[in-house]
C-alpha cells in the first residue's frame, strides 16, 4: 500500500533571494542607474514601498528603501549584479504576489524586486511587446513526449491556466489549491494539491528554469544542464537565486469535473481509503484528485471549506445531528469530457463502492474544470466581502509519515481540537513518497 504523507492546512509561497549586507545611505541606492537598472524601473513611491512591506501572513513588516520593477531576466540580473558589486552591499529580495507568511520576501533597508509584472508589463499602448520576452505560446516536444509552455517567474498560475487553455486547450498537470500565486514562488517551495499523488508536486513538472544567481548571473538549467542548480532551486526556498522563467509541463485539459465529498467518523478508515485511492493506477480506474479535511461536526455547514455542503441537503445532513466530535471529509474528483461523459457515473460508482465512508453522506456536483481549479478564489471573494481576508494568517504546513498519522489524529485532531468549531481549515493531502 502507498505510504500516506499528510500536508496540512494551506500552501503559502514566497520567492526570495538575499544578497550582500544592509544598505547604508539611500543615496547609493538611487545612484544605481539614476533610478533605472538595465531596462527596469527603481521606485521609491510610497505606495510601492507600502505594498512591499507587507505579506499575507500579516505578522511582520519590513520597509525597503526601494522597489524594482523588472521587464525580464536581464533586468533582474542587472540589479542583483549591481547589488553584489556594491561597495557597501545592498540586500535584494524577490517578491511574487506577497503570499509569504513570516516576512520571507521582505528586506528592510534593501531593494524588493517586484516580480508580479515582468513580461506582461512590457506592452505598449497598442498591446505590442516592447522587448523580446513576449509571453510564449505552448509548444509540443517529441523529445519530451508532450506540450510545455515557458512562463515568467512572477506569472500567476491562474493566468498560466487561462493562457494555455486559450491556446490549444492545454493546462499544467499539477496545481495548488489556490491559483493566485506566482510560478516562481510555488516552485521555490513545492506546489501541492490533490493531483500531487499522481503527477507529483509542481516542482516535479518542470523541464527547465532560468535563474538569476546571487552574483547576478543569468543561468539556464535543467535535469541535464546545470542539474545541481536546477534541483537545488526547485523547492529551495529561493536561496540559490531568483526564478525568472520556468518551462512547465502541460496536458490536454478536461472539460468538466465530477466533484465528490464523503464523510467519515473513523480516522483509520479515512486514511486507509485515502491510501487506497492514491495507490490505484491505470487510466480511468482512479480519481484524478484526492484530498481531505478535518471539521468539527457542529461546524460542518458554517466551515468556509465546507460550502459544498448546502443547507438545501437537510435529509442527508440530518443523519449527522446526533454526531459530536471530529469528522473527516474525503474530497475527490473525476475529470471527463464529451467522449467520456457517458461512463463517468459507472466509473465513479465503482470507485466509491470500494470505500468505507458513512452511509448517506456522499455529496456530488458537476462543474467546469476551470471552476473547480479556481474554487478557493471564490471563497476568498466571499471572505473579502465580509472583511475577513486582510487579517493575520497563522498557518502551518507539515509532512507526517503514514506510520505516525494515527498518533497525530489522537493528539491533535481529537485531542486538541475536540469538538471546537472555530478556526481555519485543516487540509489533509495523501501523497506517494516516490512522487
Amino acid at each position: 500500500m502507498a505510504r500516506c504523507l499528510v500536508f496540512m492546512v494551506f500552501q503559502i509561497y514566497c520567492l526570495i533571494s538575499t544578497v550582500g549586507l544592509p544598505l547604508e545611505p539611500p543615496a547609493e541606492l538611487l545612484q544605481l542607474g539614476g533610478g533605472t537598472v538595465g531596462g527596469g524601473r527603481l521606485s521609491v513611491d510610497p505606495a510601492d514601498i507600502q505594498e512591499a512591506s507587507r505579506d499575507f501572513g500579516g505578522f511582520t513588516r519590513g520597509e525597503p528603501l526601494a522597489v524594482y520593477h523588472p521587464r525580464g531576466t536581464d533586468d533582474v540580473a542587472s540589479l542583483v549584479r549591481a547589488a553584489y558589486e556594491s561597495a557597501s552591499g545592498i540586500r535584494v529580495s524577490a517578491r511574487g504576489h506577497g503570499h509569504s507568511i513570516s516576512g520571507q520576501a521582505q528586506v528592510p533597508g534593501g531593494v524588493v524586486v517586484d516580480m508580479s509584472h515582468g513580461w506582461r508589463a512590457a506592452d505598449d499602448v497598442h498591446g505590442r511587446r516592447r522587448n523580446s520576452q513576449a509571453r510564449a505560446l505552448p509548444v509540443y516536444s517529441a523529445a519530451l513526449g508532450g506540450h510545455y509552455v515557458d512562463v515568467w517567474g512572477g506569472e500567476l498560475w491562474i493566468d498560466v491556466l487561462n493562457w494555455t487553455l486559450a491556446h490549444g486547450g492545454l493546462a499544467p498537470r499539477s496545481w495548488t489549491d489556490y491559483l493566485y500565486l506566482s510560478v516562481g514562488g510555488t516552485l521555490s517551495n513545492a506546489g501541492i494539491s490533490g493531483q500531487a499523488f499522481h503527477h507529483g508536486p509542481q516542482i516535479s513538472n518542470v523541464y527547465e528554469l532560468d535563474i538569476v544567481t546571487g552574483k547576478g548571473e543569468a543561468v539556464t538549467c535543467s535535469a541535464a544542464k546545470n542539474p545541481d542548480l536546477f534541483f537545488g532551486a526547485l523547492g529551495g526556498l529561493g536561496q540559490l537565486g531568483i526564478i525568472t522563467r520556468a518551462r512547465i509541463a502541460l496536458e490536454p485539459a478536461p472539460r468538466r469535473v465530477r466533484w465528490i465529498r464523503a464523510l467519515y467518523s473513523n480516522f483509520t478508515e479515512f486514511t486507509a481509503d485515502q491510501e487506497k485511492l492514491i495507490s490505484q493506477h491505470g487510466g480511468r480506474r482512479r480519481f484524478d484528485y484526492v484530498e481531505g479535511f478535518v471539521v468539527a461536526a457542529e461546524g460542518l455547514i458554517n466551515n468556509w471549506r465546507s460550502s459544498f455542503f448546502s443547507p438545501q441537503n437537510p435529509v442527508k445532513l440530518s443523519s449527522l445531528k446526533h454526531h459530536t466530535g471530529v469528522l473527516y471529509c474525503l474530497e475527490v474528483t473525476k475529470n471527463y469530457d464529451a467522449s467520456t461523459a457517458g461512463n463517468v457515473d459507472q466509473e465513479v460508482d465503482a470507485l466509491l463502492g470500494e470505500l468505507s465512508f458513512m452511509p448517506g453522506t456522499v455529496f456530488t456536483t458537476d462543474l467546469p474544470y476551470v471552476d473547480f481549479l479556481d474554487r478557493v478564489h471564490k471563497a476568498e471573494l466571499k471572505l473579502r466581502g465580509k472583511g475577513m481576508w486582510e487579517v493575520p494568517h497563522p498557518w502551518l504546513n507539515l509532512f507526517v509519515p503514514a506510520s505516525r498519522i494515527a498518533d497525530f489524529d489522537r493528539a491533535v485532531f481529537r485531542g486538541i481540537l475536540g469538538s471546537r468549531t472555530s478556526g481555519g481549515p485543516i487540509l489533509i493531502y495523501p501523497m506517494n513518497k516516490h512522487k
